[in-house]
């Protein structure tokens, strides 16, 4: 399970002088161990802080490694200066490598890293530099010492039983004084996501104004390394002497042995090509995932789907739930720059995202492991009748707002424009705490501008497709937010975006909200299960942002930043949204004329802080 660990030491320390405001000198010297319960699956690392409070409060795990949340990060009144030994390569945070040292200051994102290592300086004409890998179960010294005269910081690692090099691994010119207050607490934080390491600092010391205290290495207790037990029955060995039958059917048997031991073999055979090696910490063994869903049987099943079917399982390594979703998809060219996209999506962490942990491949099939979710889909819950649960009100609005935050995170806050390109309520699922999680990123693709993201064909479900991804096949951010404004309709209306009604033409709901609108007979789309809790002024917030989102005109479509805006009630919606609306049908079979576009762009977005107050008709 995810979780976070600290420790300080118990009294503060004077960091610096009252009269001048600035920063003594400081040095610290300690002997740490990460120990990954998988060296193949490395995650997240540790830190050796300088913080103002001895407590950490409200701390996140994963990336946050102990010290910050998605609340805090960045903030300059964290007063908080860390030396981060991470282990993995977090693109969101542009971290250089997965084995890496950084200086953090307020945030995360370090302003300094380097890859792990040290020089070797034994022979003084050929100074050479060494990796150190923070996650190999060894006991690694690291020095962290500051200059406050110079304003200068130097960090050096070795192993245990090499002595200090003379050349530091990192030397960095930073004044500390901006960042530090005048008491300061020093200690230790580290954090675990998906994958557990466990965190040792075997000795420590710490001086301010002057070097800190050597260490007797060979009294510094080992790291608690769990040694693999030895089978005693592979170590036998086959007695002498026996008799020509006897040999015969020993000789029988282990052909038979053989014979059966590739067959199995066989079985859980994989396919790895050489250029997989780099997507390793995401790749999973087909024998675990066999294991884990009890081979795929029928009663693992959560659900099945156009791209493939989705089993509940249980991965040792993981020590938590996980649902595998069994993927048919061509095997030959493609694959690379699939899995190559499966690898970086599997980087993404947001809260309102499912995670990706990992990729299996094997033979013509490919399988993808995401996080459990107890309460399945959101689909389930809202159409299948068998389900006891009906969503309230307040539920839905915190589920459409979940949504639309992870899809500001793709398009407009990740080091990527990301496009789902298969937004839809089977597609959105909940946790214990029916918090709703984006999920199911087998369609999306990366964009450089969010314009048009590279794809050769039409892809998505009827009823989300934009007018203009039917007529020209480019999936662009705005493709996605029409996806979405048919989304939160569902959601309200507790109707499917298209729905067939006998042998007559099928109804868009899109288009059935609409009309219920200009016919000022709003209420009358409302999920009839929601009849004993009528929010009127909620409700109609939710459908406007849910029509102007599915507007036929792509530019007139908000952007998700500025449709959580709305959500929140920070901005109201356009002043003129009745008269868009009301020309939608006389533009929209003109999506490609520059008057259109013309006019279009001239909307302009409220900002006036006033909430939408009007009635439902």
């Amino acid at each position: 399970m995810s979780g976070v660990g600290h420790t300080f030491y118990s009294n503060p320390f004077l960091f610096k002088n009252s009269t001048s405001n600035l920063t003594f000198s400081f040095s610290t010297s300690f002997v740490f161990g990460i120990i990954p319960d998988n060296p193949l699956y490395t995650f997240h690392g540790m830190t050796f802080a300088i913080a103002p409070s001895k407590a950490v409060i409200d701390a996140s795990s994963a990336e946050h490694l102990g010290l910050f949340n998605r609340t805090n990060d960045g903030n300059a009144s964290n007063h908080v200066v860390a030396l981060e030994l991470d282990t993995f390569k977090n693109l969101e945070l542009s971290d250089i490598d997965s084995n890496h040292v950084g200086l953090d200051i307020n945030s995360v994102v370090s302003v300094y890293a380097t890859t792990a290592g040290y020089y070797d300086d034994e022979d003084p004409e050929r100074v050479v530099f060494k990796n150190i890998t923070l996650a190999s179960s060894q006991q690694i010294r690291a020095w962290v010492e500051y200059d406050g005269v110079n304003n200068q910081l130097n960090v050096t690692l070795a192993p245990l039983h090499v002595k200090k090099p003379k050349k530091p691994l990192a030397s960095i010119q930073k004044d500390l004084s901006p960042y530090l207050l005048d008491e300061m607490f020093v200690g230790f934080t580290s954090a675990t996501g998906v994958l557990r390491q466990r965190f040792y600092v075997v000795a420590w010391s710490f001086q301010m104004n002057g070097e800190a205290q050597d260490f007797d290495v060979s009294k510094i207790p080992p790291l608690p390394v769990k040694k693999t037990k030895r089978n005693k029955k592979h170590e036998m060995s086959l007695a002498i002497g026996l008799s020509l039958s006897g040999l015969l059917v020993v000789s029988l048997v282990l052909i038979f042995g053989i014979v059966l031991y590739r067959r199995r073999k066989c079985k859980f055979v994989e396919v790895l090509e050489v250029w997989e090696v780099e997507y390793g910490p995401h790749r999973f063994c087909y024998k675990d995932l066999y294991k884990a869903t009890h081979g795929f049987k029928e009663s693992r099943l959560l659900g099945k789907g156009g791209f493939g079917q989705v089993y509940k399982g249980t991965l040792p390594e993981l020590g938590t739930p996980v649902a595998v979703k069994k993927v048919w998809h061509e095997s030959g060219r493609g694959m690379k720059e699939f899995v190559a996209e499966i690898a970086t999506i599997g980087r993404l962490r947001h809260p309102n995202l499912v995670r990706l942990l990992g990729y299996c491949r094997r033979k013509g099939e490919l399988f993808l492991v995401y996080d459990y979710m107890p309460n399945l889909s959101l689909d389930s819950l809202l159409f299948e009748s068998k389900s006891d649960l009906i969503l309230t009100w307040k539920q839905r609005v915190k589920i459409i707002t979940d949504v639309a935050e992870a899809l500001a995170y793709l398009h407009e806050e990740w080091v990527e424009v990301i496009i789902h390109r298969d937004i839809k309520a089977s597609n959105v699922l909940l946790d214990a705490e029916f918090n709703a999680k984006l999920g199911d990123f087998g369609l999306a693709r990366f964009s450089k501008n969010g314009n048009e993201a590279k794809t050769t064909h039409l892809a998505g479900t009827l009823g989300y497709i934009a007018p203009e991804l039917a007529r020209k096949g480019k999936a662009t951010t705005a493709t996605d937010v029409f996806a979405f404004g048919a989304f939160c309709l569902e959601v309200v209306c507790g109707r499917r975006p298209v729905e067939h009604q006998g042998h007559q033409e099928a109804v868009i709901l899109v288009e059935w909200v609409l009309d219920c609108w200009f016919k000022d007979e709003l209420l009358k789309a409302v999920d009839p299960k929601l009849k004993n809790e009528v929010d009127v002024e909620g409700m109609r917030l939710v459908f406007k942002i849910g029509l102007l989102c599915s507007h036929s005109v792509p530019s007139v479509r908000p952007t998700m930043s500025q449709v959580l805006k709305f959500l929140k009630r920070i901005e109201p919606l356009p002043e003129d949204f009745e008269g868009v609306l009301d020309i939608r049908e006389e533009y929209s079979g003109r999506l490609g004329d520059a008057s259109t576009s013309a006019y279009f762009s001239q909307i302009q977005y409220n900002t006036a802080s006033s909430p939408i107050t009007d009635s439902i008709h």
